[in-house]
């Protein structure tokens, strides 16, 4: 009899131990196999969320078919205690176990909607994006001035763990305008002592996180700034008048204000740098503007005569020669065009019309474009 219950007993075990291994294989293919999940959905975890509640969230979202195989998954892999805050994209049919690597690994959201701050010359913008969770991209939902208002609409879309940052300097922009516009972030801490140098900020786009100190955004654009500048320095064509980095930013800044097109800018620099060395003068108004604006304002008129014949040191048509200081924030292809300027034998140009400059070599040809530019001004009016 105690035979017979032994053997029993053993034949239980052995059955035992096939179930589990049975269950154990069905769950783990249940872990790897395609999801439930119907559409792309952006998931979103707050600090602090159990993993009890997130377990039951994707359930509610219909994106595992299991909350016992999840939960098991993520236990036996360790991923339980990993879980991120954020707000995470989970794509359509996705298995189990992909979904526990996106709320575990990189702890950064991918998902969600998107803050951009634009500083531009004219003026200050802050444009509201979200994610299509279908394409993982992203599209544009509105923008609107940044005034005293701003952070009642701003409230309406911000986040802590589903909205990203970012702050986006136009080429050009003056280090007065950065100043103000990140002064004035409720979501950067700390404050600017002082503006920072004109021309030492880079102008391009840089996320940052609530909380981030504005001093730490400064300092990450003027790096970008110096290294841009290094590398063109160090490919600088050879006897250009331009003996320091600081008159390579002048130059660079001058010729940012002068073209928007990236295809004139070495023409343009070809202009300045032949005044140059020849010793004549620059006579560029967007040098006298910052004379008279510091760049805190558009002028939002034409220069008057008096002004162009008051001596500043930043009237190019009174003294030869670089302004003191840069004029703005530079980009990098007119820092690039400041130290590789095109060769050649141009003196003037002005503007034709179509949104580009007609170039001269001597005064006879510029008479010539100045009043081509002239009869296209009047017909326009």
């Amino acid at each position: 009899m105690l035979r017979s219950l032994a053997s029993n007993m053993l034949t239980v075990l052995i059955f035992g131990f096939f179930l589990i291994g049975a269950v154990g294989i069905w769950g783990k293919s249940q872990y790897v196999a395609e999801g439930p999940l119907q559409n792309a959905i952006c998931f979103k975890v707050k600090s602090g969320t159990s993993m009890r509640t997130v377990v039951q969230d994707l359930v509610n979202d219909k994106a595992i078919s299991s909350e016992f195989v999840f939960r098991v998954g993520m236990e036996s892999s360790g991923l339980s205690r990993k879980i991120k805050a954020g707000s995470f994209l989970v794509p359509k049919n996705a298995s189990m176990v992909e979904i526990s690597k996106r709320l575990t690994e990189s702890g950064v959201s991918n998902c969600g909607n998107q803050i951009i701050y634009r500083v531009g010359v004219t003026s200050l913008k802050i444009e509201i994006r979200d994610t299509d969770p279908n394409t993982g991209k992203m599209f544009k939902v509105g923008d609107f001035i940044f005034d005293e208002f701003a952070d009642e609409k701003i409230n309406e879309f911000a986040s802590e763990h589903s909205t990203r940052f970012r702050v986006a300097l136009a080429e050009g922009v003056s280090s007065w305008q950065v100043y103000k516009a990140l002064s004035e972030i409720k979501f950067l801490s700390g404050k600017l002592e002082n503006i920072p140098d004109e021309g030492t900020i880079a102008p391009a786009s840089y996320d940052f996180v609530i909380g981030m100190t504005k001093e730490t955004l400064i300092k990450k654009m003027q790096e970008r700034q110096a290294s841009i500048l290094n590398e063109a320095w160090n490919a600088r064509q050879p006897n250009l008048p331009i003996n320091t980095k600081q008159e390579a930013l002048i130059l660079a800044s001058i010729i940012e204000k002068e073209t928007s097109l990236k295809t004139e800018r070495g023409k343009v620099s070809s202009v300045f740098v032949n005044r140059l060395l020849r010793e004549i003068a620059l006579q560029t108004d967007a040098s006298v503007i910052y004379g008279i604006t510091r760049g805190r304002k558009v002028l939002g008129r034409g220069l008057r005569r008096s002004e162009l014949k008051k001596d500043t040191p930043w009237n190019t048509y009174v003294n030869k020669g670089l302004p003191p200081s840069p004029i703005g924030n530079p980009g990098k292809a007119s820092i690039h065009a400041a130290l590789n300027p095109d060769i050649t034998n141009y003196l003037y140009f002005v503007a034709d019309g179509s949104g580009g400059h007609a170039f001269a070599e001597n005064l006879r040809e510029h008479n010539i474009n100045v009043a081509k530019w002239r009869k296209i001004e009047k017909t326009d009016n």
